[in-house]
């Protein structure tokens, strides 16, 4: 595997402060937050949550900063409503690998077919980006081929396959943390030697000093954290404005 399955420090985190811009509307009968910029650039990201879904204020405010650089940006609902919320989770009522279990490619693959076909025949956007934190960087990398997605970013990823990751044929960049019990050093050269074999561009940047999930769910309260949340996303920014 080139990232490990999710465990307990995919649940982590802090709340960011803000209010979200954008509006939760359907696809089909997909929940998905909408955020579309004033300036638009032609260009779309999909972003492919963690456990906790659209519904988090977290990625909803991701997907406005997404969208403040140009690009319509969407997280649809990968879980049919069950996504988790960290209260939920954090409650201790939760039985996470069963619920896991239900959420697998059986059943998220087909919802990722519905969204990106909508962005790119009903929607026409010119190129379509995939952002993937945690959970949802294994879907990124299942849609990272010839006639899906054009660019990829993942944040610290988890659940992904050697396999899947093999058969990305579009530019890859990842943002890693150096404390990570789920895309560890190990798997992290591991991946780095397949994207080297693909040929294809890619990229690894690495962060010092955070941990599993800061890119999306950090404390920003904390110097270090803040710079890596930063300077990731700015990352994923420059990477689709040359990729896309």
């Amino acid at each position: 595997m080139a990232s490990l399955p999710p465990g307990e420090c995919c649940t982590k985190g802090t709340k960011h402060e803000g209010t979200p811009k954008g509006t939760v509307e359907k696809i089909q009968n997909i929940t998905t937050y909408f955020a579309r910029p004033a300036n638009p650039n032609g260009n779309a990201i999909l972003i492919f949550s963690d456990i906790f879904g659209p519904i988090y204020q977290n990625v909803q405010l991701m997907a406005d900063d997404f969208a403040a650089q140009g690009y319509l940006t969407i997280v649809p609902d990968l879980f049919n409503g069950d996504a988790l919320s960290p209260e939920l989770f954090y409650s201790g009522k939760v039985d996470f690998p069963a619920w896991l279990a239900r959420h697998n490619t059986t059943t998220v693959d087909p919802i990722a077919n519905i969204v990106v076909d909508h962005l790119k025949n009903t929607l026409e956007v010119k190129k379509l980006g995939g952002v993937g934190y945690c959970f949802g960087g294994k879907y990124v990398a299942r849609n990272l081929k010839d006639g899906l997605l054009d660019a990829g970013y993942m944040a610290h990823p988890s659940f992904v396959t050697s396999e899947e990751l093999s058969a990305i044929t579009k530019p890859l960049s990842i943002a890693a943390s150096e404390i990570d019990t789920i895309f560890t050093s190990e798997k992290r050269h591991e991946s780095e030697q397949i994207l080297a074999d693909l040929k294809i561009p890619y990229q690894i940047d690495l962060y010092g000093g955070v941990e599993h999930g800061f890119a999306l769910r950090g404390d920003l309260s904390i110097k270090e954290v803040k710079f890596a949340t930063d300077r990731a996303f700015e990352q994923a920014v420059t990477w689709f404005n040359y990729w896309l």
